[in-house]
């Protein structure tokens, strides 16, 4: 039997998909587990064990962990549309391998650092790819809620495993049993990227010889054979809808890389236990995480514009919440609002950008986003660690309330929707 007969032809569309998109799914998962066993921890590992006392220190692993992952976007991107989205991806786990063992045996704060820039770089090549190849496989009729179904998972898995490390650091101690976690999330990924998730990129030329623009005229001026300097200025800059994404998409995580280093501290000001503490955090990225299963999904029928202006706006009311609170019952009520706006906010970007990319450049498109979006964990980190060493922690939670609302604004006037209009 010949190569060509053994390999299907391939078929956009989530059902004719549903085995590829659900390993990919899971693969995502774990993704956003590695992601989820450090985040209680690491905050309480620096002030405990490491005796650090400045918030802009503090936040360092925060800001490295960003700047990475934004780096590694744009490759991750780049590299996808160029080799094959399956490469990527098995590079992106190998880079994780090291990550455990440095945390377990870290003797200076340097090597949480170091640690973080391999844990940048792996969630960069993998959580982009798989973005990549869900959007190559459905096609663009369900994007909402392909990239509804993927956040959900990757958030969804860092509140369950901020929640377990809590617990298993309130039990067994910080060091080593909350990383234990993550070499057993590297070792399932690594063996289901390798032997069972296949290369995606042949739906992605499918979907390319089948494009025609839109009746409504929208995105004409965006052409296939557009370089990698053209994708970034209109995806920064001059495009309405990319590059209102991107700021949305870097306020976004700014409060999220706040919200990493920031919270668990905020909330130890109560003298609240450590699985308090990791409850509350949970609580943010599972809502969020839930979230995404409706929101994802209503984008594709009310269209992503108004979600995006109203999540941001949510955003602000719920960290306006966090900052006004001093109390496990105030700091839960903003954790969930602020998890609900994420989650109106985060596939629905990830949505316009497949709406407006043309599928050649899809990948490096997706790439430049996810560079302005994740650079927001180290602006967040960085901005919220000056502001709380100088005017405390409640500051630095009203200083991102502002820059939300303000972002809320920016996308309600700037950009337009992208969903296309459905043929009658």
């Amino acid at each position: 039997m010949t190569r060509a007969a053994r390999t299907p032809s391939p078929v956009l569309g989530l059902r004719a998909n549903a085995a590829q998109f659900t390993l990919l799914v899971a693969v995502n998962a774990l993704v956003g587990g590695m992601v989820g066993q450090q985040q209680t921890v690491l905050p309480l590992l620096a002030t405990e064990e490491f005796g650090l006392t400045g918030f802009t220190f503090i936040f360092t692993y925060v800001a490295a962990f960003g700047v990475t992952k934004a780096v590694a976007n744009y490759f991750a991107g780049t590299l996808s549309d160029r080799h094959g989205r399956k490469p990527v991806l098995l590079a992106g786990w190998l880079f994780a391998v090291p990550v455990p063992l440095m945390l377990i045996l870290a003797p200076n704060w340097g090597w949480v650092i170091a640690a973080n820039v391999l844990l940048g770089i792996n969630q960069g090549l993998t959580w982009s790819t798989t973005v990549v190849m869900k959007i190559d496989l459905v096609g663009p009729r369900q994007r909402g809620l392909a990239m509804g179904l993927n956040e959900a998972a990757g958030y969804g898995a860092v509140a369950a495993s901020s929640l377990v490390a809590g617990y298993l650091a309130g039990h067994y101690g910080l060091r080593p049993a909350p990383f234990l976690l993550g070499l057993s999330y590297t070792a399932l990924a690594l063996l289901l990227s390798g032997v069972f998730i296949r290369e995606t990129a042949g739906h992605a030329r499918l979907e390319s010889q089948k494009h025609s623009p839109r009746a409504d005229g929208m995105h004409d001026h965006l052409h296939q054979d557009l370089d990698n300097r053209q994708i970034l200025i209109q995806t920064s800059l001059r495009e309405p809808a990319l590059s209102s994404a991107s700021l949305a998409g870097l306020v976004n995580n700014l409060n999220f890389g706040l919200s990493w280093g920031l919270f668990p501290l905020l909330f130890a000001t109560a003298g609240l236990p450590v699985e308090q503490v990791g409850l509350l955090f949970a609580l943010y990225p599972g809502v969020w995480g839930a979230g995404q299963l409706v929101t994802g999904a209503l984008s594709d029928r009310i269209g992503r514009k108004h979600l995006i202006a109203a999540g941001m706006g949510l955003q602000a009311a719920a960290l306006a919440v966090i900052a006004a609170s001093g109390s496990f019952a105030g700091w839960a009520l903003g954790t969930v609002l602020l998890g609900a706006g994420t989650a109106m906010v985060y596939p629905t970007l990830l949505a316009v950008v497949g709406d407006v990319a043309h599928p050649a450049w899809r990948g490096r498109a997706v790439g430049v986003y996810r560079v302005w979006r994740d650079l927001g964990y180290a602006v967040g980190a960085v901005l919220g660690g000056i502001i709380a060493d100088w005017l405390g922690l409640h500051a630095a939670v009203w200083a991102a309330a502002v820059l939300s609302a303000a972002t809320a604004g920016i996308v309600a006037a700037r950009m337009y929707e992208t969903l296309a209009p459905r043929s009658t």
